[in-house]
């Protein structure tokens, strides 16, 4: 029996990503329109002019915002990708076998395939780079959704200050301010949670049709996917 073609092809080889961008955007706006009413709210209450759209999101109030979930989602999943690589759990299907010698994604590709990725072809220290791109990107983003957090948030601390008729701090002295670190770890501790209760999970759920989900008759025991 022939497969049926899908109609329209770019979006069946690309719904995925399609969609979670689209949510993604949505919520986003909805964090900036919310966020600039909230921050216009607590302007005005200290005697301090509205801000346009605009020049909101110039501010340290949305920067901040911004950047301190997402610094958040790209250490869940760099770590995540990391710890992966050499750490098991038994019965999970985000985990290799810890029964087996080792994983596919463990092996050298040898012979090159030829519609391998250039690296992979190109070998030597490109392909030792390759070969750890994901966790490098995904710290990347950390490093810089966390520098700006940093900024955004310094800037938003002195802005509350200067409305409070306070002293404000150098960038560096904020650095040392419980408040940027309770942001962070509010942020990280919640997303290691969500890692942390996907791995245990999907030893025992199930969900038909998702690859992140073992088959719906796999034994508990079963690990990966």
């Amino acid at each position: 029996m022939k497969q049926k073609k899908p109609k329209n092809k770019f979006w069946h080889h690309n719904g995925l990503s399609l969609v979670a961008l689209a949510i993604f955007l949505v919520t986003w706006v909805g964090q900036i329109y919310t966020g600039w009413h909230q921050h216009n709210e607590e302007l005005t209450e200290k005697g301090a002019a509205a801000l346009g759209l605009l020049q909101y999101l110039g501010t340290g109030h949305f920067i901040e915002a911004t950047f301190e979930n997402w610094e958040s989602e790209f250490l869940q999943m760099g770590m995540f990708v990391l710890l992966t690589a050499f750490l098991y759990q038994k019965g999970s299907s985000e985990s290799k076998d810890p029964d087996k010698d080792s994983a596919d994604v463990d092996e050298e590709p040898q012979p090159v395939p030829d519609d391998a990725p250039w690296p992979v072809k190109r070998g030597g220290w490109v392909l030792k780079v390759y070969e750890n791109s994901l966790s490098i990107a995904l710290f990347g983003l950390f490093l810089f959704s966390f520098l700006l957090h940093w900024l955004g948030s310094w800037q938003n601390f002195n802005k509350q200050q200067s409305l409070d008729g306070k002293a404000g701090e150098t960038a560096f002295q904020y650095l040392g301010n419980s408040k940027f670190w309770f942001e962070s770890f509010q942020n990280w501790q919640s997303e290691f949670l969500s890692v942390f209760a996907m791995i245990v999970l999907t030893i025992f759920l199930r969900q038909k049709g998702s690859p992140q989900s073992k088959p719906v008759e796999a034994p508990d025991s079963q690990t990966g996917d």
